[in-house]
């Protein structure tokens, strides 16, 4: 307890008979190299913790207080305050044998026209360690509005800023004891949801997630959740990191989005509201697959063909950058699922409904529906393009399944009249499966299903058909739904049941309003 990591290494080593390699001289040089080098930080540490509860720092401490941190957060973090830069770090490092050389090598100074400087001065500072919890560099706030409000130290052999998350040590460590992997923006947030028991918390360093940091995110937890800023820069940065990440998704590592109230923050929130209200949006983040049509939907506007269109081959790209082929798949398939969900609960008003059957054939309401669907189809096949993905998830019995991807051929190869496509399945066997669908038996087919309809009127009555039984599903999913919560009544479980129950709610309406 307590040895360095390499020293632990060499007594298991030890205990097991096993004899280390010895480092090169190269290598040996460079380990000590980042020795001396957070040995430089940690002088620079102390001092800046000091000047905190100096007298020069009680307007820093002000500004902590302020802002809702308690003097335990406070010590917790090694929070400081930097004085005012006019060389008194170099003075006192100096005389522990420090040189200015160092304090620039360890990113503390900067060069300018007049010499070197200091780096942070006049500024709350914050430590950033590794994920071992050694010091590496430093970030800095100003108390005020001056520009640049944060700061942070420069790439030095020990800091690499698209590598490293702020507080990942501290994450990891409550982890162990159960908490959840959360990625916030920003010093604050991270340290107001540490305090609130979000002990799962880190952020990046004044930059959008890198891909080096998805990768650090994912060494320790399956599925962080991304908590992003209730505005327009956060809805961009959930969009970048969207887009970042799909090729690297895999079926044992993805993200959840939360998104907070617009004009809130983690910090914001908790102050305002308290831990249940950030709980409550942690509760509700979404998988990435459901956050990724909303993202992708928001690049394009207008409801025209064309923009339905575009937004369709978006959110096929988008599932094809995924490199594991079966999750690929399985994106492309819940994306689409949701694209004509979403067109179908659009509907077109006074368009005449199909009546329920209870007889053969096809055998049940649901059945009746599928038919009619075939049936305008059939009618009318220059349909197929725009409703073929739809189609092409219908669950229907043989000899229906086999007419429907003979009717997806036929559109593969571009015979879209009613003509080439009968005969078409005269040659393929299924005409007489055809006839039957177009029968009037068990039910007469409704007036979309004609060859009198018009395009627009067959093409609103296929998506009407298609909501309704889309609507029967999700009552199957809320019944199902109810039975978990009955069963395991957990936040989980309810948030489950209230998001179906209010998709039914939602589509009911749109239907009734048709």
């Amino acid at each position: 307890v307590g040895a360095s990591f390499p020293d632990a290494v060499a007594q298991l080593a030890s205990e097991a008979g096993l004899e280390l390699p010895k480092p090169s001289p190269q290598a040996a040089e460079a380990e000590q190299r980042r020795l001396d080098l957070n040995e430089v930080l940690e002088a620079a540490q102390r001092r800046f913790s000091r000047l905190l509860r100096a007298p020069e720092g009680a307007e820093a401490v002000a500004y902590l207080l302020k802002r809702g941190l308690s003097q335990g957060t406070i010590t917790q973090f090694g929070l400081g305050w930097s004085g005012d830069g006019r060389g008194a770090l170099v003075a006192e490092l100096g005389q522990s044998g420090i040189e200015p050389a160092q304090l620039l090598e360890a990113g503390l100074l900067r060069e300018t026209d007049a010499g070197l400087r200091e780096l942070y001065w006049g500024r709350v500072t914050f430590p950033i360690r590794d994920r071992r919890g050694r010091l590496i560099s430093f970030g800095g706030r100003t108390l005020g509005d001056a520009k640049p409000k944060y700061i942070n130290g420069p790439e030095t052999p020990l800091f690499s800023k698209k590598r490293t998350l702020y507080a990942m040590d501290l994450a990891r460590a409550g982890l162990r004891d159960g908490a959840e992997l959360l990625v916030a923006e920003g010093y604050m947030d991270v340290i107001a949801l540490h305090q609130a028991g979000f002990k799962g918390s880190v952020a990046p360093l004044g930059t959008a997630l890198t891909t080096e940091q998805l990768e650090e995110l994912w060494r320790i937890a399956p599925a962080p959740v991304l908590c992003f800023d209730g505005d327009a820069a956060g809805g961009r940065a959930a969009a970048r990191v969207a887009e970042l990440c799909l090729s690297m998704l895999t079926p044992d590592r993805t993200l959840r989005l939360a998104a907070l109230p617009p004009g809130q923050d983690p910090d914001t929130l908790i102050q305002a509201h308290g831990p249940a209200a950030f709980q409550a949006v942690l509760q509700a983040a979404r998988p990435l697959s459901e956050a990724l049509y909303g993202i992708l939907r928001e690049q394009g506007s207008g409801e025209g063909p064309e923009q339905r269109a575009a937004l369709r081959a978006r959110l096929i790209a988008a599932a094809g950058k995924i490199e594991d082929r079966n999750l690929a798949a399985e994106y492309r398939s819940a994306l689409l699922d949701r694209f004509f969900a979403a067109r179908a609960r659009k509907g077109v008003k006074a368009v005449p409904r199909a009546r329920p059957i209870r007889s053969n054939g096809l055998a049940d309401t649901q059945a009746e529906r599928a038919r009619c669907l075939l049936a305008i189809v059939l009618r009318h096949p220059d349909l197929l393009r725009d409703t073929e993905e739809a189609l092409a998830r219908l669950d229907l019995p043989e000899p229906f399944a086999t007419l429907r991807d003979e009717m997806l051929a036929v559109a593969d190869h571009g015979a879209l009249d009613s003509a080439a496509l009968m005969s078409h399945l005269h040659h393929s066997g299924s005409a007489d499966t055809a006839a039957r669908v177009l029968s009037a038996s068990p039910m007469p087919l409704p007036a979309c299903a004609l060859p009198s309809a018009m395009t627009a009127e067959a093409e609103a009555g296929w998506w009407e058909i298609f909501g309704l039984m889309h609507r029967a599903s999700l009552q199957e999913d809320v019944i199902a739904a109810g039975r978990d919560f009955a069963s395991d009544p957990t936040p989980t479980t309810q948030a489950r049941l209230i998001a179906l129950t209010e998709a039914l709610d939602h589509l009911t309406t749109q239907q009734s309003l048709d």
